[in-house]
């Protein structure tokens, strides 16, 4: 028992030192609105398409053309004195394109010419006229031709087919590549002058974690409270139900004392009534059993005389002094006591809540301090100083890219026209082409005789000098128009394309010296002196900031302004100066104390219980009556004699009658006398240690529970703080990431670069660059497509003279019969 004690005073003094604070809940993590999705450059990508095979044989062909690097020598002349550019080193530069120049120019002179050469020709009857004469090696002659300007002209028509598509596509592109210039430019110019606002959203979304700490603030008073009382109630709940005992012990024990000793005066009452009437019972009875006229009673003589009284109660303890110390106990209401005490223990919540809502009221109060200082963040944010150069730039390059894009969408227009209006020229000469095989070959089927005329024939031959005639009126336009769209789309191929994906352009621009002051971009843009526009570039698209490009940090300590304690010192502060008392319980009064401790010295644990035990094993009458009247009824009916058998009959009753009236009532007595002195025996061994412990114990929580109740106090206001905090903190750390990466993020210029480049190059220049270079297979094929067709034309048309071919080219003038078999 004594280890027990010990035990539960541990238990006692110990119970909130292993509590830790609660584990954070989901809740605690804060979701901040995204404050940077209002404005956005979407990033374009290179879109797969079936033409792709074609856009890379022209970028394989213009990198034959232009093997040269980037001329940075050139581009620097150019760009800061343009009189000292010299022409030779432009077509050092430009060889590959100086070539090509050189055969269209030959082209666009020689086709023409050699048209009007054809032209004379026809005129004298002298080009594409009659065969003179028939061989047999002719029918081989002619479809080896038309096997020829089949294939010239599938592949006119294919080139002609991709030129018209890329053509469009190229249409298509332009317009909206050249609108997303403007539009991308202003998008940025937003995205830069809406960072104030974008830095006010921010410090607006302080309102998350000042909702979140009204919240917490709400219901942080009754959550102290239940758990005080949660830590506190097993100690307190077990001393009431200790003191709950004892009280119990005491009135049980004075009730027991009480019966014992009233018990004992009866039962000795009792006895000295029952002894005189006993001793003339057993004297009338041993007279009778000793009378010669009673047969067989000798056997029951020494019974009869045995019949004396046993159990002697007069020489027990008498408990009249315990009863004279316990007089006018319980003076205290226990039941009462105990039900104050759990009444005020349980009152503990209701209490913080009353205690600590003057506290609540300042930290809300301070809350909307913290708000006007979280404020400075947002009035004190220096990236609009800093950003006002890269606008002024942006607006600059708008203004300048309108009448260039302009210029460049009207004649987008012209070039759409003609590219047009000459593919349907190429088509119109194929379809001349097709049309005239399809009835020279006709006609030659119908023929008879190879001297006959045969009108689908002549017609087959005309519509290929029809298309013959095309190609020379139109060869020189074609060629122009291939040459100037090879040599703009080539040059931004080879000098802008193909240096903009190697990062050539941004290495160009980024030495010192290349650019002339005004195209300074650092300066214009505000870049600092140690950085260029590569180390830029890179840095925005990996999504670094504004603030980290510019080094803002240099200028403006956002760590300082964020720094938590700057905010929270003074809500620390309050809750860590709050104090109060909430665990004054009153468990037990003194009264209560006096009558247990009365109790514990009134010597109910020094009564000898065990002679009340010995006494109660003693039976009232040594000798049974109820055996006795039996034996006497029994010798009755063994008698002759009619006295002596009366006589016992009156005995054994009167025997019967002493049993029933007498004996059984002290019997009774006797075993109610045994449950007190059972309980009073079992309580009198422990009495003194129950009622010590239980007096220790209710002082030491008496004691204790203030202390217990202002630890825990503290600890959780420590929980409650630190939980606070990292709501502060969260939001302190998410405002310098979005200021410096969301915010004030410099990614959308990089997106921009990245756009134009894929407008530019990969949806503007590749179609570019495959239409001229379809349009020029056109264009070239149309030589050997007019060769072919004007061979071709012959031998639709009669022959002059029918003759026979023979081994040794001997003429035979005599008639030959007709051949009615000539097929090819």
């Amino acid at each position: 028992m004594q280890a027990a004690g010990l035990l539960l005073t541990w238990v006692l003094l110990c119970p909130a030192s292993t509590q830790q604070c609660h584990p954070s809940s989901p809740g605690s993590i804060l979701r901040f609105t995204d404050t940077h999705a209002e404005i956005r450059v979407p990033a374009l990508h290179r879109v797969p398409s079936s033409l792709d095979p074609l856009y890379s044989l022209v970028r394989h062909y213009l990198d034959l053309i232009q093997q040269n690097p980037l001329p940075t020598e050139l581009l620097r002349a150019a760009l800061n004195d343009p009189s000292s550019v010299r022409t030779s080193q432009v077509v050092q530069y430009e060889l590959g394109y100086v070539i090509c120049a050189a055969v269209s120019l030959l082209f666009t002179v020689t086709v023409p010419v050699a048209g009007l050469c054809f032209c004379y020709c026809r005129s004298q009857q002298r080009c594409g006229g009659r065969l003179h004469a028939h061989r047999r090696s002719l029918g081989c002659r002619r479809r080896c031709l038309l096997i020829c300007l089949s294939i010239t002209s599938l592949i006119i028509l294919t080139s002609a087919i991709c030129a018209l598509v890329t053509n469009q596509r190229v249409k298509e592109q332009m317009e909206p590549g050249l609108g997303a210039v403007p539009d991308t430019l202003r998008t940025l110019r937003q995205h830069i002058a809406n960072v104030p606002q974008g830095v006010q959203m921010v410090v607006d979304q302080f309102e998350v974690p000042r909702q979140q700490i009204i919240s917490d603030l709400a219901g942080v008073s009754r959550s102290v409270g239940l758990s005080i009382h949660a830590q506190l109630k097993a100690m307190t709940y077990t001393a009431l139900a200790d003191l709950k005992d004892r009280a119990g012990d005491l009135q049980t024990s004075l009730h027991h004392l009480q019966i014992l000793d009233k018990t004992v005066r009866v039962l000795t009452a009792a006895r000295a009534e029952l002894e005189p009437v006993l001793h003339k019972q057993r004297q009338r009875v041993v007279a009778l059993l000793d009378d010669p006229r009673c047969t067989s009673c000798a056997s029951i003589l020494g019974r009869a005389q045995s019949l004396e009284l046993g159990a002697d109660y007069s020489k027990v303890p008498s408990v009249e002094k315990v009863l004279k110390t316990l007089a006018g106990l319980p003076r205290s209401d226990f039941a009462e006591m105990i039900r104050q005490g759990n009444g005020t223990f349980n009152s503990i919540p209701e209490l913080a809540v009353e205690r600590m809502a003057q506290v609540i009221q300042e930290l809300r109060e301070e809350m909307t301090k913290v708000s006007e200082k979280v404020q400075s963040i947002a009035d004190g944010f220096p990236l609009p100083d800093y950003t006002w150069h890269v606008s002024e730039a942006l607006l600059k390059a708008e203004n300048r890219s309108q009448p260039f894009l302009r210029e460049v969408e009207r004649f987008e227009w012209y070039r759409w026209i003609m590219g047009m209006a000459l593919c349907s020229i190429i088509l119109l000469i194929t379809a001349c082409n097709v049309v005239g095989m399809a009835l020279g070959t006709y006609g030659l089927s119908k023929r008879e005789d190879p001297s006959d005329y045969e009108c689908r024939g002549e017609a087959g031959a005309k519509f290929l000098m029809v298309g013959v005639g095309l190609g020379f009126l139109f060869s020189w336009l074609l060629i122009l128009l291939v040459f100037a769209t090879f040599l703009v789309g080539g040059n931004i191929q080879t000098l802008v394309c193909r240096n903009w994906v190697n990062q050539e352009i941004y290495k160009f621009i980024d030495t010192p010296g290349n650019l002339p002051p005004s195209m300074n971009l650092t300066r214009q843009l505000n870049l600092r002196r140690d950085s260029n526009l590569s180390t830029t570039y890179r840095e925005c698209k990996s999504g670094a900031g504004l603030w980290e490009v510019l080094q803002l940090e240099k200028s403006y300590n956002l760590d300082e302004h964020l720094k938590t304690p700057k905010y929270t010192a003074n809500f620390q502060k309050r809750l860590g100066d709050f104090t109060t008392h909430l665990g004054d319980v009153r468990l037990l009064r003194s009264e209560g104390r006096q009558d247990l401790e009365t109790f514990a010295r009134s010597g109910v644990d020094e009564v000898d219980y065990g002679r009340f035990q010995e006494e109660m094993k003693i039976p009232v009458v040594q000798t049974s009556l109820p055996g006795l009247a039996r034996s006497l009824e029994g010798l009755q009916k063994m008698q002759r004699n009619g006295t002596v058998a009366g006589r016992l009959a009156t005995e054994a009753q009167a025997l019967w009658q002493m049993q029933n009236s007498t004996v059984q009532t002290q019997e009774a007595l006797v075993v109610k006398l045994g449950e007190s002195i059972r309980f009073l025996s079992q309580l009198a061994p422990h009495l003194q240690e129950r009622v010590k412990t239980t007096l220790a114990t209710t002082a030491s929580v008496e004691a204790q529970l203030p202390l217990q109740a202002q630890q825990i106090l503290r600890q959780e206001i420590g929980c409650f703080t630190r939980k606070e905090l990292r709501y502060f903190a969260q939001y302190l750390h998410w405002v310098g990431h979005t200021l410096r990466e969301d915010v004030a993020s410099c990614q959308p210029l990089a997106t921009a670069l990245d756009n134009g480049r894929v407008i530019l190059c990969d949806r503007i220049a590749d179609p570019w660059n495959a239409f001229w270079f379809s349009l020029g297979c056109c264009t070239f094929f149309l030589i050997p497509n007019i060769i072919f067709a004007i061979r071709l034309t012959k031998h639709f048309r009669p022959i002059r003279n029918r003759l026979i071919s023979t081994g040794s080219e001997e003429t035979c003038p005599f008639h030959i019969p007709r051949v009615t078999a000539l097929k090819l």
